[in-house]
C-alpha cells in the first residue's frame, strides 16, 4: 500500500506551501493505470470498513475536505465513496453561513455536524472557513482570526476525547491547473452550471488563500486531528492518497462484527 506518511503534515513542522509540488512525485506511483486498480482495490476495502463501523456502532469519523475552487472536493466525494452504503454515510457542506450560524459563532455549525457512533462524516469545507476566507476577505479583524488557530485545536481535541476519529485533507491544486479546469467547465455544457463569477473573483487572491492555508497546515495540524497535504493537479492520484489514508485509518479501529448475544441460544426461523 501507498506510504501516505510523506503527505502527513508533522505537529510543529513548518511547511513552506510554495515548496510543496500538487503535481506530487513522480517516483512514488509508477503508472497511472496501476494507480487506478489500486484505488478500485480499495474502494472495495472501504465499503467493507464502512458497512463493519456502522454495525458495531462505537467508532466515530470526521473526514474534512478543504482546497481551492476546483480542487475536488465534489470529485473525491464521487470517486471515492460511490459505492459505499448510504447508511451511516452523510455530507455536511459548508456554505456561506446563514444569519442564525453567524448569529452562534464560527464553530457552532461544526459542532452540530459532529458525526454520531457509527457514522462517517465528509466536511465538504468546514469550520476552517473562519480562518481562510473570514481572513482572505477581513470579515473579522486579525485579532479575531489569529485566536480560531487555538480555538480550533481545543474544539478538535474536545471530540477526539469523545471518541471521534479526525482526518483533514488539503486538496492541492496550482493555479495553472484551477485555470484549465475553469476553461473545461465553461467548455462543456454539462458542467458550466458549476461555474461562477466568484471563482473569478476569488482566484484574484490566490496568493492571499496561499499565506492563509499556509498557517492553517502550519498551526492546527496534531497527532490527534493531522492534515494531509495532497497534490491534486492530477486527479488519480488525489483519489489514491485519499482512499489510502481514509482505509489505513479505518483499519486502525481493529473492528470485527458483532456477534449474537450468548443468552439468545440457536435461533429457529418459524415456518409460514
Amino acid at each position: 500500500m501507498l506510504d501516505t506518511n510523506p503527505y502527513r503534515v508533522k505537529p510543529g513542522q513548518k511547511l513552506d506551501i510554495s515548496k510543496l509540488d500538487p503535481d506530487g512525485d513522480s517516483s512514488v506511483v509508477l503508472k497511472k493505470s496501476s494507480s487506478k486498480d489500486e484505488t478500485k482495490k480499495l474502494a472495495k476495502k472501504l465499503d467493507s470498513l464502512q458497512e463493519m463501523l456502522f454495525a458495531v456502532h462505537k467508532h466515530k469519523l470526521m473526514i474534512v475536505l478543504q482546497a481551492m475552487d476546483t480542487g475536488g472536493k465534489d470529485g473525491v466525494i464521487r470517486r471515492i465513496f460511490e459505492g459505499i452504503n448510504p447508511s451511516g454515510v452523510r455530507v455536511a457542506h459548508f456554505r456561506q453561513p446563514s444569519q442564525e450560524e453567524k448569529d452562534h459563532g464560527f464553530l457552532w455549525r461544526a459542532y452540530r455536524q459532529i458525526p454520531e457512533d457509527g457514522e462517517l462524516v465528509i466536511f465538504n469545507r468546514s469550520h476552517y472557513e473562519g480562518v481562510l476566507v473570514e481572513r482572505v476577505h477581513n470579515i473579522v479583524p486579525k485579532p479575531i482570526w489569529e485566536k480560531r488557530y487555538g480555538e480550533i485545536n481545543e474544539f478538535e481535541n474536545i471530540i477526539t476525547e469523545e471518541n471521534v476519529t479526525v482526518v483533514k485533507f488539503f486538496l492541492h491544486i496550482s493555479a495553472e491547473e484551477q485555470k484549465k479546469r475553469i476553461e473545461e467547465r465553461l467548455a462543456d455544457p454539462t458542467k458550466e452550471w458549476k461555474f461562477s463569477a466568484d471563482d473569478l473573483l476569488e482566484r484574484k487572491h490566490w496568493n492571499e488563500y496561499m499565506k492563509a492555508y499556509e498557517a492553517v497546515l502550519n498551526n492546527t495540524s496534531t497527532e490527534h486531528s493531522p492534515w494531509y497535504v495532497v497534490p491534486s493537479n492530477h486527479r488519480w492520484l488525489r483519489d489514491l492518497i485519499v482512499s489510502t489514508v481514509i482505509v489505513e485509518t479505518l483499519e486502525r479501529f481493529d473492528m470485527k462484527y458483532p456477534k449474537l448475544p450468548e443468552n439468545l441460544g440457536p435461533v429457529k426461523i418459524p415456518s409460514v
